[in-house]
């Protein structure tokens, strides 16, 4: 007979045995799906426009799962709320990579939440797909940018006014954060190299949410009066364009006499006010709801379908999402593994069809080639597109018109495989500046 020694370790071993099956059962499990983060605001002043692409995330995972998944595993979507708190956005970014141990994520909208959260991302080599118009002067290894670049939006929209419609002063107008402020400096640096002199540009800044536009307008109203043709180039973010609209009506400014071309109003943004005050004027996107292609066509019926709401519009921050996702899975299926420096190579020259009839491609320096419209803002919310570039527009990292950034490239193939290589001195700064 066995001593009760013995008996009590026999127990013990086979506990434990027990509990290592089990762990390896539950790791098994976990490692039957491919987890995909989503690092959206679904409260506070930013969740009206990222709500939307946390939809659109979820719409992509269901889909992609009725297809079979991905590498045989079926799709899981981690969903954490970042809460419009920019810090908050590196605490939940470290929290789907380390505790969660996402494949991939999908989220931020505001050039300070992506600021936030890259530190992070390329600390723990994780892989973010960015889908919002932005201002440039970045590439990360651990970073796909889908929305535009400055010359994707910025730059036509000036050439545009200027060509199009003959502008030869410019209001400069934005909310005071990264985005506009780079963004506003390479368009004052452009608009200086076309000639305009320093009495013609104009430039504003104003804080989130700010209401009181009328001293503004009336500023704006009055160098529009010099007798030559003016123009506002809007990097207003949020809703204080509602405002600053409705007070261009209240001092009778029609998109006659002084345009708007707006670089934050879209679809989603119009959904729901009076649009009235708002016909007439522009917006440059690389996407509108409005454009009749049968990509287009099932893109919305899609969105229809797994929304269950016939009157949920579509925009240019969600077609970057959809590019994006289609994106990351031909990647996946091509390196045959979701390995994030396996996937980061395979996706430089992945392309995939995108909303407007064409193809969009990922380039070396992790931007994509996009075409360009702008669209004339409608009483009913939508766009009328009323110029577009030919074909598609590769997305330039660093710009051409500031000093520090025209001899630097992105290139992530080798053997430069750089974020920031300046091209006069052959060296590359790091990732990033």
């Amino acid at each position: 007979m066995k001593s009760f020694r013995e008996k009590t370790i026999k127990r013990a071993v086979g506990a434990v045995a027990g509990v290592a099956l089990g762990m390896a059962a539950m790791a098994a499990q976990a490692a039957d799906t491919i987890k995909v983060g989503v690092l959206h605001s679904l409260s506070g002043t930013m969740a009206i426009s990222e709500t939307t692409l946390k939809d659109t995330v979820l719409m992509m995972v269901d889909a992609q799962n009725k297809k079979g998944g991905v590498l045989g595993k079926k799709l899981e979507a981690v969903v954490v709320d970042p809460a419009s708190n920019w810090p908050l956005f590196a605490e939940k970014a470290r929290e789907l990579l380390q505790k969660e141990k996402v494949d991939v994520v999908f989220g931020c909208w505001t050039s300070v939440s992506r600021k936030s959260v890259l530190p992070v991302f390329e600390e723990l080599n994780g892989l973010l797909f960015y889908p919002v118009q932005y201002e440039g002067e970045e590439s990360s290894k651990n970073v796909f940018y889908t929305g535009a670049a400055p010359n994707q939006q910025a730059i036509p929209a000036v050439d545009y006014l200027m060509n199009d419609v003959g502008v030869k002063r410019w209001v400069l107008a934005g909310t005071d954060y990264v985005y506009p402020r780079t963004t506003n400096k390479i368009l004052e640096a452009y608009l200086k190299s076309k000639g305009v002199k320093d009495e013609d540009i104009m430039i504003n800044y104003t804080p989130f949410g700010h209401s009181d536009w009328q001293s503004i307008v009336s500023d704006i109203k009055k160098f529009g009066s010099a007798g030559k043709k003016t123009a506002v180039v809007s990097t207003i973010n949020g809703d204080a364009n509602v405002p600053f609209y409705k007070e261009l009506g209240n001092q009778g400014i029609a998109a006659e006499d002084i345009p708007v071309v707006a670089f934050s109003v879209g679809e989603e943004e119009l959904s729901g006010i009076d649009t009235k005050p708002l016909v007439g004027h522009l917006a440059a996107w690389n996407y509108f709801m409005s454009v009749d292609t049968p990509e287009n066509e099932a893109f919305i019926e899609q969105w229809h379908n797994f929304i269950k709401d016939e009157n949920r519009v579509t925009n240019d921050p969600m077609e970057a999402t959809v590019i994006g996702f289609n994106m990351w899975v031909k990647a996946v299926e091509k390196a045959g593994t979701t390995d994030v420096d396996a996937v980061e190579q395979a996706m430089i020259g992945i392309s995939v069809p995108n909303m407007t009839g064409g193809m969009a491609v990922m380039n070396k320096n992790h931007h994509l080639s996009k075409p360009v419209l702008i669209g004339e803002i409608q009483e009913d919310g939508q766009f009328d597109v009323v110029w577009e570039t030919e074909g598609t527009v590769p997305g330039d990292a660093w710009s051409d018109y500031l000093p520090g950034s025209r001899d630097i490239i992105a290139d992530w193939t080798p053997p430069i495989k750089c974020g920031n290589y300046n091209t006069k001195t052959k060296k590359c700064s790091g990732q990033n500046f």
